[in-house]
């Protein structure tokens, strides 16, 4: 087994075994996963913020309760399995930009303190 193929393996192991531990435990509740520097810090929400906690809820069927914590990222599932079964597609110069630019503007809006950009909050 070659360095890359081990590497790979090894990654693919922890995000597994983190995946494992989202599904069993929940992140609100446990210990084993630490909340958000940036909101600890600052008290404003990431565009992470609650990513953790939604996946949870998505292994458990709770979509309504996932869209509530980050929107984003439950928008976003689609767009990633398709980048890899068709990597082609997102092959253009202009995708990171586009990407980091709505990461970046929804990092800004769920921060806005009035209707409708609380619902971007993590509730």
């Amino acid at each position: 087994m070659n360095g890359q193929k081990v590497r790979i393996l090894i990654a693919g192991s922890a995000v597994g075994g983190i995946l494992v531990l989202l599904y069993l435990f929940h992140p609100a509740k446990t210990a084993i996963f630490l909340p958000c520097p940036i909101h600890v810090v600052t008290g404003y929400h990431c565009p992470g913020c609650g990513s953790l906690r939604a996946i949870h809820n998505l292994f458990h069927g709770h979509v309504g309760a996932a869209m509530s914590l980050n929107p984003l990222l439950v928008l976003s599932i689609p767009f990633v399995g398709a980048m890899f079964l068709k990597p082609t597609w997102f092959c253009k110069r202009w995708i990171p930009w586009v990407t980091l630019g709505i990461i970046v503007s929804y990092g800004i809006v769920r921060n806005i303190p009035m209707w409708p950009f609380r619902w971007l909050a993590p509730h």
